[in-house]
């Protein structure tokens, strides 16, 4: 940890020496929580206690006037000896020529639909099991257009699989569409991913988030099939979080999720056949600082029943957790020149 921690400082030196006209900007952010989980009524000690759940380092900033980079690190996630990436959330250069138009490369968020995929992980406390066990992060090129007066953007993305760990030289091609129309906003995608080689599980997935006021509604649907199946809700997942915030310092939510696989087909890693999981729960978070959201308190209880078809699923049937929790921020350092201008 302490190379790490060195590493890291040491590149942040080289960019303030070598770039005094850039941005560079490094961030830290960390998740404690307490917790007690319980599966048809039996203590799970392994699960329950002081848990450090995410311990981020996030570097971004610009390298010219159209090239930008970011970077995002878990240090608290394991890696192999050949592999850092493998802790590595993102890192990514991106070009972007004039005000429409961007092209990134390197480790992205693989491209699906839905705000609970969304959202980064720290800022999530029970998920669906979909959500659970999807490789989200992977090396690849993507290319957006912004349009609307930067109201919409569309991307195409081609990336590693997120299931190549079954198979070498495996890809998924991703289209979104990210809408934001006042009250209405839209995350979709339609995606085409390589789960054996020449082999393709297809998804649609809609992701809506309706502001009115202090009240907000996410609602996620995504529906998976694989080659030549036409069939609709079979093996799907929906995701709903309805939330209030009656004032900058509290948020009151509730939050439901579906996952349901009766195609009796493996052909889905992340939501097995025989799967008819709902997930609910809700909870509150507090920010005590005033107009500051780099200190959160959290407390939420959930509750999950049905089956889950993977024996070593993420969520089991009859658990319930209650958790209570403190995430902060820390701005380490900010560096910036003038604003840039793409005209």
């Amino acid at each position: 940890m302490k190379k790490i921690l060195l590493t890291l400082l040491w590149g942040t030196c080289f960019f303030v020496v070598q770039a005094q006209e850039e941005l560079l900007k490094l961030q830290a952010e960390t998740r404690i929580d307490y917790q007690r989980e319980y599966v048809d009524g039996t203590s799970i000690h392994s699960n329950s206690g002081f848990k450090g759940r995410y311990l981020n380092v996030i570097v971004s900033g610009t390298i010219a006037k159209q090239f930008s980079y970011s970077y995002r690190q878990r240090l608290n996630k394991a890696h192999s000896n050949q592999s850092f990436f493998d802790a590595t959330d993102w890192l990514y250069l991106t070009y972007r020529p004039d005000e429409h138009w961007s092209v990134s490369v390197g480790k992205q968020v693989v491209g699906i639909g839905g705000y609970e995929y969304d959202r980064a992980p720290i800022d999530l406390y029970f998920c669906s099991e979909y959500w659970n066990n999807i490789p989200c992060y992977q090396m690849g090129i993507s290319a957006d257009y912004t349009f609307s007066q930067g109201k919409d953007k569309v991307m195409f993305q081609l990336c590693q699989s997120p299931f190549h760990a079954y198979a070498d030289d495996m890809y998924a091609y991703n289209f979104m569409w990210y809408g934001s129309h006042g009250w209405f906003n839209t995350i979709y995608s339609v995606n085409m991913i390589e789960y054996q080689p020449d082999k393709y599980i297809s998804y649609i997935a809609l992701g809506h988030r309706l502001d009115f006021g202090e009240i907000a509604l996410e609602l996620d649907l995504m529906n998976r099939a694989t080659d030549h199946q036409t069939y609709f809700f079979r093996n799907c997942s929906i995701m709903g979080e309805l939330s209030y915030h009656p004032s900058e310092s509290f948020n009151f939510f509730g939050k439901v999720t579906y996952d349901v696989n009766t195609t009796q087909v493996k052909t889905d890693y992340c939501v097995h056949p025989g799967t008819e999981l709902t997930y609910v729960g809700g909870g509150v978070e507090f920010y005590p600082i005033k107009n500051n959201r780099n200190l959160r308190l959290h407390a939420f209880y959930s509750y999950s029943f049905g089956h889950n078809g993977n024996a070593e699923g993420a969520i089991p049937p009859e658990q319930s957790i209650l958790n209570v929790g403190i995430k902060w921020k820390v701005d380490f350092l900010s560096f910036k020149n003038k604003k840039i201008n793409f005209n």
